[in-house]
């Protein structure tokens, strides 16, 4: 029977990790397939590649802190009671996909083995304040962080990295010798090669990213009933996370890739950039974080940064005068343009022609990922307290 409940449980962890693979190749690589830098099927190959990289490195941090340090007793990790977590994170990849709100399984994860520590009075408080800060302290980090970069150096950045596609193919492939070698087109540009691999690098950082944080997030609970060790558990995610890239992320690619000039390359660049180097840096605390919530205050950070540039610090403070933040204000510097001094800008030159972000999508994106976490925490605490079958 144990053995029958262990494959059941490895096959929940897999379909986890399958659908972590399909919802995030998506943002990582999709601006790359959008601007044809590289093609779907070497997107999921690299997506599967960093993810594991991320996850047997890094990742262990995190899946120690979910699988045996956020209870005080592990041992509350049967095998029956680690497939009921696994199962409120699928609901909650299930809820956000009918909301069209990519929910956040590490919030979610965190959410249903509170709920579990909860109702056998095993939740290590200390542990659970410390991720709650983080929680709170990391989408701060990013807006201001965003901020800075928005008001300062977004435009200069904007002129390194805008892409200026040519007519001929990035590369070209040298089969002249017995090891085929990939050599610059002669009609691709200085511009456009530093783009690309700007926006590629991007892709593989968020990748990584993924890995370190979202891999606790499918094998967390087995690893930490004793069930499966780490090394296989690591393996068996990053093959799962793999297959859901080759297969249902195209979808996610393709939205993605279209949908990428709703914001500007140079923007989505410097959010995944800001939202991966935080999302490593609690990894490497072990704090599962949410990269969704993160990111979009990142944009939040950004849009309002570059949008401030017409106003001084002081006419700011004194509310002299409103910075409106909009899509355009983000795309509104041109390779080769001279910028202004702060404070000197022409706020004409920043059109007011749609918001940046949509409050009311932004507040159902923040409402999501609060949300969702506190039904798994609900859910878990009721079933593991009053469903005689857990024990707990």
């Amino acid at each position: 029977m144990a053995e029958v409940l262990l494959v059941v449980g490895v096959v929940v962890a897999m379909f986890v990790a399958y659908n972590i693979g399909g919802s995030t190749t998506g943002p990582a690589f999709g601006p790359a397939v959008g601007a044809k830098a590289i093609s779907k099927p070497v997107a999921a190959g690299l997506m599967g590649l960093f993810f594991f990289v991320g996850a047997w490195t890094i990742g262990r941090n995190v899946v120690t802190k979910l699988g045996t340090e956020l209870v005080v007793d592990p041992g509350v990790f049967t095998l029956e009671s680690s497939i009921a977590v696994l199962f409120f994170i699928g609901i909650a990849l299930l809820v956000g996909n009918i909301f069209g709100v990519p929910a956040s399984t590490s919030m979610t994860a965190v959410g249903a083995i509170a709920g579990l520590g909860l109702a056998g009075n095993v939740l290590d408080l200390a542990v659970m304040g410390e991720i709650v800060i983080w929680w709170v302290v990391s989408p701060i980090v990013g807006f201001w962080v965003s901020l800075i970069i928005g008001r300062y150096f977004y435009a200069r950045f904007n002129r390194m990295v805008a892409m200026e596609r040519s007519t001929g193919p990035l590369l070209d492939v040298d089969r002249s010798g017995p090891i085929p070698i990939p050599r610059v087109h002669e009609t691709t540009n200085r511009r456009e090669l530093v783009g690309t691999i700007t926006v590629v690098a991007i892709g593989c950082l968020m990748a990584f990213s993924s890995g370190t944080s979202n891999i606790a997030n499918a094998v967390a609970p087995l690893v930490g009933s004793g069930e499966l060790a780490m090394d296989p558990a690591i393996i068996l995610g990053g093959i799962a996370v793999t297959i859901g890239a080759f297969t249902i992320a195209r979808r996610t690619l393709d939205t993605m890739g279209s949908d990428i000039t709703e914001l500007p390359l140079t923007a989505a660049i410097v959010v995944a950039s800001v939202s991966s180097a935080l999302v490593v840096f609690l990894s490497m605390l072990g704090i599962p974080a949410s990269f969704v919530i993160i990111a979009t205050m990142s944009i939040v950070g950004l849009g309002w940064g570059r949008a401030t540039r017409p106003v001084t610090v002081p006419e700011a403070v004194r509310k002299e005068k409103a910075p409106p933040v909009t899509i355009d204000a983000l795309a509104a510097d041109e390779p080769g343009e001279e910028l202004p001094p702060i404070g000197e800008e022409d706020p004409d030159k920043i059109p007011q022609a749609s918001d940046l972000f949509n409050p009311a999508t932004t507040a159902r994106v923040v409402l999501m990922q609060n949300v969702v976490p506190a039904i798994a925490t609900l859910g878990a605490y009721l079933t593991f307290r009053f469903v005689p079958i857990f024990g707990i």
